[in-house]
């Protein structure tokens, strides 16, 4: 042994009863014999997985030639004097370092025993299966290329806690391989919405984040300072508005994936940052949304799970078929047997809603009442996706009336599983009507709506302009994945979720 590794080995000694100082005093050991503890590049040849496909043939004790170069994390560590078996694992799987003192060298291997569980390395060697039937590599040489100076979780208990998972997700994803399973599902589902967007026709825009007026949704919003225009924006909310403005230009199909923002609670299945999908298509109307909203789900579907059939929270769904249509009305019916409709007043509509435990608001009117008895008697009971069409118009600024009735808009959302998956218009193109509807909002605003939305005068303009008859819809990305990869809070398919600060 050297003198500096001697010098260094004594002063670990003295503060082996603290992993992290332990590692510590490694790096000082390393910088101070001229190494470098976080490396280079390195030019690895396969992933693991290759080569558990590629001799998923080699019999147990076999050796091969086949030189091989593999970088990854190391997991665990076993020391048998002269031998030492190092578990590596890179971004696709797992595999066994086989390492000699014979083959190393005395120096080598010494620096190999100095390594430590989290540590990534780089290693050249050649591929073997251990008589035990282990494929591995034969390590005839290898560099650090990241010092760890903190220890993972012990394996058997491994990173349990729900809190810390979530605020330490670099290391949730290290020690819990079905996370990273779950966000590979993640990028499938956003990829194929994407794809499946693209295959009929539509145009990914990028919209504004900063809006200068709340709109497009119903929300209290996140408000922030534009300083070279001295003047407070609200984080978005949505992107409707600015979406619809294209079919004024003249597009046709145009969709965006993107995060909205809305400074409200967080529970399981919702979260202040989230990300949605918009599409908006001019000539379309309700039931081609509906097409398209069953096209786009089905497709992601189709590439996390493998079949139209899942299972979320013990619950059996069928994503496949024609889904059900029915109106908001017709459900509250059914799930409670209470007759409602805009020829009651407004007094029995609220003795109804307070008997499901609605705490009914003054500024609410006949439709906002239903709304809420419809959440309150029927939303949970709809297990299978269904469309619920025929929306009040008090809780539709945007959405156009139905001929027939003028309470009523042609408004669908979807429901799986008693959660609202999608939201979707037969997009509201008069001008006269919408500047209407945006001053009915201003005016629930001033009796103390703090969800209603801004008077948008330019959106209004633009639609002046003309905007042809068209379909809407948008879809909660977070909320698909949840039910897609059987999560049960939203927290569990965001990389980052939003936390509380961390007790010091």
């Amino acid at each position: 042994m050297s003198e500096t590794t001697s010098t260094a080995q004594e002063g670990i000694d003295q503060i082996e009863d603290d992993p992290i100082e332990v590692r510590r005093a490694k790096r000082e050991a390393l910088i101070a014999a001229g190494k470098n503890p976080y490396g280079h590049a390195f030019a690895y040849s396969h992933h693991i997985d290759e080569l558990d496909a590629k001799y998923a043939e080699l019999p147990d004790g076999e050796s091969t030639e086949d030189e091989v170069q593999i970088a990854g994390r190391i997991m665990a560590k076993r020391d048998q004097g002269k031998i030492m078996f190092l578990e590596l694992r890179d971004a696709t799987a797992d595999i066994q370092l086989f390492c000699r003192i014979n083959t190393l060298g005395e120096e080598a291997y010494a620096e190999l025993k100095d390594l430590d569980v989290g540590d990534w390395i780089g290693a050249c060697g050649t591929m073997i299966r251990t008589r035990r039937g282990q494929l591995s590599v034969a390590v005839e040489s290898f560099e650090l290329l990241s010092k760890s100076l903190r220890p993972l979780p012990e394996k058997f208990h491994g990173l349990a806690d729900k809190e810390t998972r979530y605020r330490q997700r670099y290391v949730d994803l290290v020690m819990n391989p079905e996370v990273r399973s779950t966000f590979e599902a993640r990028f499938k589902i956003i990829s194929a919405i994407r794809s499946y967007m693209e295959s009929q026709g539509f145009y990914e825009v990028e919209t504004p984040i900063l809006h200068p007026i709340l709109g497009g949704a119903n929300a209290k919003p996140f408000i922030t300072h534009h300083n070279a225009l001295d003047k407070d924006f609200y984080l978005r909310i949505a992107t409707e508005l600015h979406l619809k403005r294209l079919l004024v230009g003249g597009f046709e199909k145009v969709f965006e994936i993107g995060r909205q923002f809305r400074n409200e609670g967080m529970d399981p299945f919702h979260n202040p940052e989230f990300t949605t999908m918009e599409a908006y298509q001019a000539y379309s109307d309700l039931e081609g949304m509906m097409e398209l909203t069953q096209g786009y789900i089905q497709a992601a579907a189709m590439a996390a799970c493998g079949t139209l059939q899942i299972t979320f929270q013990g619950n059996e769904i069928d994503l496949s078929g024609e889904w059900p249509r029915k109106s908001m009305i017709q459900l509250i019916e059914e799930e409670s047997g209470e007759k409602v409709d805009f020829g009651m007043s407004r007094d029995e509509l609220v003795r109804i809603a307070e008997k499901y435990g609605v705490k009914a608001e003054e500024a609410w009117g006949k439709g906002k009442l239903i709304a809420e008895i419809f959440e309150a008697t029927a939303e949970d009971k709809l297990i299978q996706p269904t469309f619920v069409i025929d929306h009040p118009l008090e809780v539709s600024p945007l959405a156009k009336k139905k001929p027939d009735n003028e309470n009523l808009t042609e408004r669908f959302e979807l429901f799986i599983c008693g959660h609202e998956y999608a939201n979707a218009f037969n997009e509201l193109n008069d001008p006269v009507d919408q500047a209407e509807r945006f001053q009915a909002q201003v005016a629930a605003k001033e009796t103390g709506d703090d969800e209603a939305m801004g008077y948008d005068d330019d959106y209004v303009r633009a639609l002046e302009y003309g905007m042809p008859p068209a379909g809407g819809v948008g879809i909660g990305i977070d909320r698909l994945v949840m039910l897609l990869t059987d999560s049960a809070s939203i927290r569990d398919v965001l990389l980052f979720p939003h936390m509380r600060d961390e007790a010091k």
